[in-house]
């Protein structure tokens, strides 16, 4: 990243005085035309005002004694007189000459024309008299790279210790630039403290949520596997123990059958807490992306399911009743099935004999029960993964503690809000309200 910024940086600076040795050369450049222009105009003014061009026409050819040549043209074109020429009728006809047209016809006219021999630019002014002649004065002088040509070494120097100065500039702005995310790369726990640059707060708070969230994930994880482990032993452990005792013949046939069916009961949890450990992974990998949705009726759903799960609640001694309205919402038919399932066997699972599960559906989804309820204290972790408010009457039950976490995460994936509200020995009321879903569309 430091190399990158210093080229790019180096790139920029080379650029920039490239850009301005040439716009100031190009500047004095013009600067120096418009001063020749000007002494040529000076100068035409003052053979106009004393006359100079008659005097100079009757007197006949004159050596020319500085660096102007000066030649008098008739409107026609042919030359009157010229100072460089001692014929000045043998000179071709000028009015062919831009500067010459240009005084003809606007008054005044200018024009620089490089000498191909000599390599230099010839500065022409010429003025439309008030006979209609036309006096035209020249002047040799350097082209541009002649005027630039002595100083080039001096501009050269300057333009490489701007540049050297600049580079050395540029390299200690990226140091300081880099300096706090290379510390923070260094150290996250830095993250507490000020930044250097208020421009970098919207950085660095994106950091110090995403470490967050990375060191919460990992801390989920860990307690997830630590939770997945302790789970898989429980029961895995009841089935070596007494498959043991049948296999060594340390158990009679009574006891070998009651063995066996505590196998068979060990077994069935074991699967049951596999399935609901590959369908939590499964909810929290997909994100609802490879998820079947439809429109669904939860009312007709929900009236499904709980006709489905009358002989469990019978079998309980718990009362399970159905109400409710259509309610169409989008999502994937699979996933609500499980939902209400979970929602349903949860508060049959956790009620007393005698009770009652009223399921409702108005605007939401609505399961209620009069069962033992959930104490204060563990409302806000019930849809956590593994918890139970009595693990001892849960995994009698026959519960996996993933339940609740598998309904969280159907919610999630359908944009949907829970809402659970419980009084201990008074029961438990969830709630789940979907998204509209003509404003809200999971796919």
């Amino acid at each position: 990243m430091r190399r990158k910024i210093n080229l790019n940086f180096m790139l920029v600076i080379a650029v920039s005085v490239f850009l301005t040795v040439s716009f100031t050369a190009l500047v004095s450049y013009r600067f120096f035309q418009r001063e020749v222009f000007s002494d040529l105009s000076s100068f035409a003014d003052m053979i106009e005002r004393l006359g100079l061009a008659e005097r100079m026409r009757d007197d006949g050819f004159v050596e020319p004694l500085s660096e102007l040549r000066i030649t008098w043209i008739q409107a026609d074109g042919r030359v009157l007189y010229d100072s460089y020429a001692r014929d000045p009728a043998s000179a071709a006809n000028h009015s062919d000459r831009p500067e010459v047209a240009e005084a003809l016809e606007k008054g005044e006219g200018f024009c620089v024309r490089k000498s191909q021999t000599m390599g230099e630019s010839i500065f022409f002014f010429a003025r439309r008299m008030e006979d209609g002649t036309v006096i035209r004065i020249a002047k040799k002088a350097g082209s541009i790279w002649h005027m630039y040509g002595d100083a080039l070494p001096v501009t050269l120097l300057i333009a490489a210790l701007s540049f050297l100065i600049s580079m050395w500039v540029a390299r200690a702005l990226t140091r300081a630039f880099v300096r706090p995310i290379a510390e923070l790369a260094e150290d996250m726990d830095r993250l507490e403290n000020p930044v250097s640059y208020r421009e970098l707060a919207p950085f660095i708070e994106r950091i110090r949520a995403q470490h967050e969230q990375m060191m919460e994930n990992t801390r989920m994880r860990q307690e997830f596997t630590a939770n997945v482990s302790h789970e898989l032993k429980t029961p895995l452990t009841a089935i070596s123990g007494y498959a043991e005792l049948i296999a060594t013949g340390m158990a009679s046939k009574k006891e070998s059958r009651h063995f066996a069916e505590e196998i068979h009961k060990s077994a069935r949890r074991l699967l049951s807490l596999i399935n609901d450990i590959l369908r939590l992974s499964e909810l929290e990998g997909s994100s609802g992306q490879l998820l079947s949705f439809e429109a669904v009726d939860i009312c007709g759903l929900a009236g499904e399911c709980v006709r489905t799960l009358v002989p469990v609640a019978e079998k309980q001694e718990v009362c399970l009743t159905f109400q409710g309205t259509p309610l169409p919402v989008r999502a994937d038919r699979g996933l609500l099935e499980e939902l209400v399932f979970n929602l349903c066997d949860n508060a049959i699972r956790y009620n007393k004999k005698g009770g009652h599960v009223w399921v409702t559906v108005t605007d939401r989804l609505i399961v209620q029960d009069d069962g033992i309820g959930i104490p204060a204290k563990y409302q806000k972790r019930v849809f956590e993964r593994f918890f139970r408010v009595d693990k001892g009457r849960s995994r009698k039950m026959g519960g996996t503690g993933l339940g609740l976490a598998i309904v969280k995460h159907i919610a999630q994936v359908h944009g949907a809000v829970i809402s659970l509200d419980s009084d201990e020995g008074m029961g438990t009321t969830v709630s789940v309200a979907f998204p509209d879903p003509e404003i809200s569309d999971p796919e």
